[in-house]
């Protein structure tokens, strides 16, 4: 299926490319979302006469992701969880429990914007996580994992 995308996605294409992409894919995520519409002559006229609005609307919130990846980079958050005398914890800490505590700290990001590429944490210490707050803004912070005896 060929659709017009209206924002960047990662690993397709920018605002106002047209690609092709599996049908189910389309159908079940891009057009849903409003990431983006098929590719029709009328959606192409449509499209075109939307593009400046599209365009600022894309980098106001580029913009304001900016702004808090420059806050929110280098920040530090803790937590609390149970565990073992050698370490390890009882359960882990997932993106959840991180944005979560973002949100407490004042920060607005949602769970699916946590990336743990190496899975949720189960051991107490220090780790990096990266925060992506837009598909052109990354930002790294640390998470202090403190164990807790039971």
């Amino acid at each position: 299926m060929q659709i017009i995308l209206l924002e960047k996605v990662v690993n397709l294409g920018n605002l106002g490319e047209i690609v092709k992409v599996k049908d189910g894919y389309a159908r079940n995520f891009l057009i849903p979302y409003g990431r983006a519409r098929r590719a029709t002559e009328s959606a192409k006229a449509e499209f075109e006469a939307r593009r400046v609005e599209l365009e600022k609307a894309a980098a106001a919130k580029l913009a304001e992701s900016q702004k808090l990846g420059e806050k929110l980079a280098g920040t530090t958050i803790k937590l609390t969880q149970k565990a073992g005398v050698d370490g390890r914890l009882f359960g882990s800490v997932t993106n959840a429990d991180i944005a979560q505590e973002l949100v407490k700290s004042g920060y607005q990001v949602a769970k699916a914007n946590i990336r743990m590429p190496n899975g949720p944490l189960k051991v107490v210490g220090d780790s990096t996580v990266s925060v992506a707050l837009h598909t052109d803004v990354v930002v790294d912070i640390t998470v202090s994992v403190y164990g807790e005896t039971a």
